[in-house]
């Protein structure tokens, strides 16, 4: 075989090792550095038993490790990680939830947009899909399933809105995304604000109509239920009001050049802590938790970075990268045909594989391409956050239908679970049109705040 059908190898073995469970920043290390070993032998530069240690495939390795070390970037990750962790186990949720589901109550579908609104809040704190999931599976679903609500309804809703976190800053993946493909996270960041809220807003307006179409799946509450309406303002005043203040105040210092991401995250961070004393929640035991968490979370991505980087090297080495853009070249594609080429790859990747392993593993391959076909790499980056939403909603491997399966257990099957999430696939990629036939969607505010991109 050719060097560049070893890369198309070592890239086909690594999706059959994912798909068999294997770890994946691990995976990803092994065949680095044994298809390194390999393209080493095969140059030539592997002759005696001494070469098999002075070679420099462990010298990658280091200088990967070490470059993700120093990544600044990379800085606000276990800050914003952190912050969602605090906000987690400070009890503002559920006081939230119901504050929300009590002033949306003459809303058709009222609990579910309470729950959709409290998503898009929580996601934004806190950026863990799984936590979002979790959480909101744990308070929201019995509560709509106590009020009759239609468990696959209920479960589309709690699955789509725990996704938003990916996408709504501060966003984890944007950091993440910044880092690879050395963009701007400020940009990224002013970029996604529009889009994000524009699918929260789709979710909701969905709900609305489906609804009032079909009533019976999201019966209205019973009068006795309601609160009396100051009471109903109090819980407002003393949930949304102190979590959103909190949001944006990261996202206005980021917005307002005021701070970097990283020490945006440090505010936010800290005002996760003075949120938590305030709501008499601030325990040494919560704190422990709060750091072991980040601490895994952050190992998980540091570890991703130095795999992949090392993975994506030798790939590179062998012609890996260069054999995919040539066959995409080759096809003499107009830039809106590479545009959906690429999205219908990315999403059917999203089926068995996550957003973090498509992000770094799959989305470098087609960077290089951006400037062939004149397509601005925020526009581009708003369209992959958007189709990454979807590597959480489709079947077989939605991520988070799994999530809400783990907590509900018995409550709730799961292929209702895969019915209730198939309406909010179709959004997404609404949405994603909607966005390239109007690309101001994502480049009216980076083009605000920092003055139009020039390549």
């Amino acid at each position: 075989m050719t060097n560049p059908e070893v890369a198309i190898l070592m890239l086909s073995l690594f999706i059959v090792m994912v798909l068999l469970g294997f770890p994946v920043a691990f995976t990803l290390l092994a065949m680095g550095v044994g298809f390194g070993y390999f393209a080493y032998y095969e140059a030539g530069s592997i002759t005696t038993f001494a070469d098999i240690f002075n070679n420099k495939i462990f010298y990658l390795l280091n200088q990967n490790t070490y470059s993700v070390m120093e990544n600044d970037t990379l800085v606000a990750i276990p800050l914003f990680l952190f912050m969602g962790y605090v906000v987690e186990r400070a009890n503002i949720v559920n006081k939230l939830f119901y504050a929300l589901q009590m002033a949306a109550r003459n809303l058709p579908g009222s609990m579910a947009i309470a729950a959709l609104i409290t998503c898009a809040v929580f996601s934004t704190a806190s950026g863990i899909v799984g936590a979002v999931v979790t959480l909101m599976g744990l308070l929201a679903f019995p509560a709509m399933a106590k009020a009759n609500y239609d468990k696959s309804f209920a479960s589309g809703v709690i699955c789509a809105g725990g996704t938003l976190g990916i996408l709504i800053p501060p966003s984890i993946m944007l950091i993440v995304y910044a880092a690879i493909a050395e963009l701007s996270p400020l940009r990224l960041y002013a970029a996604a604000i529009f889009p994000g809220f524009l699918l929260a807003g789709s979710y909701i307006l969905y709900v609305i109509i489906r609804v009032m179409i079909n009533p019976s799946i999201a019966p209205k509450p019973r009068a006795e239920d309601v609160p009396p309406r100051h009471i109903v303002y109090w819980q407002l005043l003393t949930s949304f009001v102190p979590l959103t203040a909190l949001i944006l105040l990261v996202l206005g210092s980021i917005l307002g050049g005021l701070a970097t991401p990283a020490e945006a995250a440090a505010m936010g961070a800290f005002g996760g802590i003075v949120l938590a004393g305030m709501y008499r929640s601030l325990t040494w035991q919560m704190l422990k938790e709060s750091v072991y968490l980040t601490a895994k979370a952050t190992a998980m991505v540091c570890w991703l970075f130095v795999g992949s980087w090392t993975f994506a090297s030798v790939f590179s080495y062998l012609g890996g990268h260069e054999i995919i853009e040539h066959f995409i070249l080759g096809f003499n594609l107009e830039p809106w045909q590479f545009l959906v080429l690429v999205q219908v790859i990315i999403f059917l990747l999203g089926w068995p594989l996550e957003w973090s392993e498509i992000l770094i593993i799959f989305v470098p391959i087609f960077l290089p391409m951006l400037k062939t076909f004149d397509v601005n790499p925020y526009f581009f980056a708003m369209l992959v956050a958007l189709n990454l939403q979807t590597s959480f909603l489709t079947p077989p491997m939605a991520m988070s239908a799994y999530y809400l399966k783990g907590v509900m257990g018995k409550a709730v099957e799961l292929m209702q679970i895969f019915r209730g999430i198939m309406p909010y696939l179709g959004i997404v990629i609404a949405v994603m049109v909607l966005m390239y036939q109007y690309p101001g969607i994502a480049l009216f505010l980076p083009d605000y705040f920092f003055g139009k991109y020039i390549p």
